[in-house]
């Protein structure tokens, strides 16, 4: 039983990837991108390391020009970043042969987060099973285990290079000549999985 899990390289991702083969699932990591950058392959070489199947899906530009404007006119990316999650997960649903689809959301998160509604409604579209394996863990829980399992590094998100779609997102506004400190938390840390912490794992 194959997932399709939505992959950043972060700590999240990692562990959801992680729990999600301990259920019995194979797992295929798929990361997106919209082809400004080449930042996917910070999750390609994690996935790498951590011994998992890995993709790139191309979304269409069009839909980070639009998370753009929305960022621009809220002067928060909140909407921006939950707009480009729903638009990953559908892609990913979409895929011919996808029957499970995955991602990393937590019990806590706020943005980005399916509600029971739109979780039923991508479910219900595409024909697909959605899958949170962290919905029921809290930041201490995903702490402890992430501690334990991964090498981890984490940084202010402007210096971390990782495979977030926020960093397309950031990238897209400094074009525009929007510095994305204006629009995103100016302390703002996330987390790039680095390998495993113990090879016996």
């Amino acid at each position: 039983m194959i997932v399709y899990h939505l992959y950043s390289g972060g700590k999240d991702s990692s562990l959801a990837a992680w729990i999600l083969t301990r259920l019995g699932y194979e797992v295929e990591l798929v990361t997106v991108t919209f082809g400004l950058l080449d930042n996917w392959k910070y999750a390609k070489e994690t996935a790498e390391r951590l011994g998992f199947e890995h993709r790139t899906l191309h979304l269409p530009l069009e839909i980070l020009e639009k998370a753009a404007e929305m960022a621009i006119n809220d002067g928060h990316p909140n909407s921006a970043i939950q707009f480009i999650h729903e638009r990953a997960l559908e892609a990913i649903a979409s895929m011919p042969e996808a029957e499970r689809v995955s991602d990393g959301t937590r019990r806590d998160d706020r943005v980005p987060f399916l509600d029971l509604s739109k979780a039923r409604s991508l479910e219900d579209r595409f024909n697909v099973a959605y899958i949170r394996p962290l919905l029921g863990l809290g930041y201490k829980t995903i702490r402890e285990l992430t501690e334990r399992l991964f090498v981890v590094e984490i940084r202010e998100s402007e210096e971390l290079e990782k495979a977030d779609y926020e960093v397309e997102l950031r990238h897209l506004l400094r074009e525009r000549g929007i510095d994305p400190l204006e629009i995103f938390p100016k302390s703002h840390y996330q987390s790039r999985v680095l390998g495993w912490k113990e090879k016996s794992i």
